[in-house]
């Protein structure tokens, strides 16, 4: 995350913070025993010291450091609290709220004199506390020890001793000077109100704010279409330009820093590493990288099986990897990029890498592919099994993983946001998991096609070319149709053989991707052909019609056909068709699981 824009969050929380010690002091000044009031501000107070001290603003970490001494006093009933009291701190809160502000506006603000204040305040009230042992910024468990070893041999002031203190309440600190800029802010002092930079939304009022402007972009396209048909004038471009910039300010809004999520696997990975007795170090890479905060959160359970994953099933023990000439330690590569509209993310480990035979193995005990067709599969499409539900290649269930429950849960995950999910791996040297995904949910670039009059999209982020080809050049294999494409041989589909079926049955009905091939006669006629890469397939799509690439807005199919299979959403167009928008995922699974059920 960029330095200024830390500062800016820093500054927002601060601020909020500052007014809500205000409220909390005028609520405990009320009531002295307040504990809930007490221990808030304790809380508070501890967190602006932690932030400062973390983005080296050393004066409010210093301040915020005395404070949490005269709180942590206080909360142990060791401070009686007088109006005298009261009066210093709230002084001593104006100050840090002025520091505050300090930052803001690259302002040095005096604080020596109230830092010597609070000093004394803790020396004169709890009586000649050596204060050296808790000076500094940060606090230190040596400090802490140090300051609570000098309280425990102060006595527990008795109520009669409260009273006493009470009724002689005399100005603090007593023979110590005060710093001149204090003693000028207690007369000079003038109330003001400040307002933070920020402003917090919740996530569901952006989300309604985007959903009007997907509306707005349908309804632009629409009038723009139109418009076209009379005469395309300045206005029309005015309107595309403003709509477009508001569309992708709001798009702009819901970016998060991937940082966000990676800096939350240390404690992950440290966690597990424990749990198996091994040593893991964590290394994160392009954490400024920014994405879509839905398409985060979306996949976070995923990225947590990962690298669960990474550590229990990739990472070996110590003594293993002494064996194998490896660092005792292990490492897992947390990695994010941009490419285009899309972000990559990557978890990458050196350990064991994914046994192959291992696999092919497990597939033929459950059953999932004959022996035959496993030995016409490259060992990628083998390893693509681990995304089966329930498939696990461990032989042992640990706390950790084996249950082969979560990389089924990934890839329905990386495809639910419209990604793609690619593994590479080399036994004895590691895996790498490298996730593709949408950097924004809400706009999609694609390719719009007709197949039977009606107007479709596919992603393209799934779109690899198009082609045409003579019907000569496509050919029948098994109960498929076969072509070449950058002299590799790729399967092709007729699109409109599938969605020609009115019957779920229908779709198992014996040469059914021949249907529309047989029909035509003409060897030489063109055929056009989109060819999509899904899970590291190449596959082609026979459409009737290419028709032009376009920024979609995608929504969710309704009830009752939110489970229509083959397509993802669906979008409208500017002539105000509806476009069903292509789950190139579901199609290359119905494409190719047969072959493996066929047992």
């Amino acid at each position: 995350m960029k330095e200024e824009e830390l500062k800016q969050i820093f500054l927002a929380e601060a601020q909020d913070s500052f007014e809500e010690l205000n409220r909390l002091f005028t609520q405990l000044e009320k009531n002295h025993s307040d504990r809930e009031a007490t221990e808030a501000i304790f809380r508070i107070i501890h967190t602006i010291k932690g932030n400062a001290a973390a983005m080296g603003f050393e004066d409010v970490a210093s301040i915020g450091h005395l404070l949490e001494d005269i709180f942590s006093e206080i909360r142990k009933g060791k401070i009686i609290l007088t109006s005298m009291v009261f009066n210093d701190l709230f002084k001593a809160i104006d100050k840090l709220g002025e520091m505050i502000v300090g930052i803001k506006e690259d302002k040095k603000v005096p604080y020596k004199g109230l830092r010597a204040k609070l000093k004394v305040i803790l020396r004169n009230l709890k009586g000649e506390i050596e204060f050296e042992a808790t000076q500094g910024g940060e606090s230190s468990e040596e400090k802490d020890q140090a300051l609570d070893e000098i309280l425990s041999q102060k006595k527990e002031l008795s109520e009669e001793h409260k009273e006493e203190i009470l009724a002689s309440e005399q100005p603090v600190p007593i023979g110590v000077p005060l710093a001149e800029e204090f003693k000028e802010e207690s007369s000079d002092k003038k109330s003001k109100i400040t307002f933070s930079d920020f402003v917090q939304v919740p996530v569901s009022k952006l989300d309604t704010l985007l959903n009007l402007v997907g509306e707005l972009a349908i309804e632009k396209d629409r009038i723009i279409a139109q418009g076209a048909s009379i005469g395309a004038t300045n206005e029309y471009t005015r309107l595309y330009r403003i709509t477009s910039d508001l569309q992708y300010s709001v798009m702009g809004v819901r970016l998060v820093q991937v940082g966000a999520l990676f800096h939350k696997f240390h404690r992950i990975v440290r966690d597990v590493a424990t749990l198996e007795g091994k040593k893991v170090n964590l290394q994160l890479e392009g954490t400024e990288i920014e994405i879509d905060r839905n398409v985060l959160q979306i996949i976070s359970d995923s990225m947590i099986h990962l690298v669960r994953n990474a550590v229990s099933h990739g990472i070996e023990s110590p003594e293993e990897r002494i064996k194998k000439g490896k660092n005792p330690e292990g490492t897992i590569l947390l990695r994010a990029s941009s490419d285009k509209e899309y972000v990559i993310i990557e978890v990458i480990d050196d350990g064991n890498g994914v046994n192959v035979e291992k696999v092919r193995k497990k597939v033929l005990e459950k059953g999932l592919a004959t022996h035959d067709a496993l030995s016409t599969l490259s060992d990628d499409d083998i390893v693509k099994f681990i995304f089966e539900p329930g498939f696990s290649s461990v032989d042992n269930v640990t706390s950790v993983s084996g249950r082969g429950v979560g990389m089924d849960v990934v890839k329905k995950a990386v495809d639910a946001v419209g990604g793609k999910i690619n593994t590479k791996t080399e036994l004895g040297k590691g895996t790498t998991f490298s996730l593709s995904l949408p950097s924004s949910m809400a706009v999609k670039s694609a390719l719009l096609f007709v197949i039977n009059e009606t107007e479709y999209a596919i992603p393209l982020s799934f779109t690899e070319a198009v082609i045409s080809v003579k019907k000569s050049e496509i050919h029948k294999v098994g109960n498929g149709l076969v072509t070449s494409h950058l002299e590799e041989t790729i399967s092709v589909m007729f699109l409109r053989d599938i969605f020609e079926c009115k019957e779920p049955d229908d779709l198992t009905a014996p040469h059914l991707l021949h249907r529309s091939f047989d029909e035509i006669d003409d060897h030489e006629s063109k055929i056009n052909i989109v060819v999509v890469s899904v899970d590291n397939r190449m596959i082609g799509f026979v459409v009737d019609r290419l028709l032009q690439q376009k920024e979609i807005i995608e929504k969710p199919l309704g009830k009752p056909v939110e489970n229509a299979r083959f397509i993802s959403g669906a979008t409208i167009l500017g002539n105000g068709n509806v476009c069903l928008v292509l789950d190139a995922n579901d199609i290359s699974e119905f494409l190719f699981k047969p072959v493996f059920a066929t047992v």
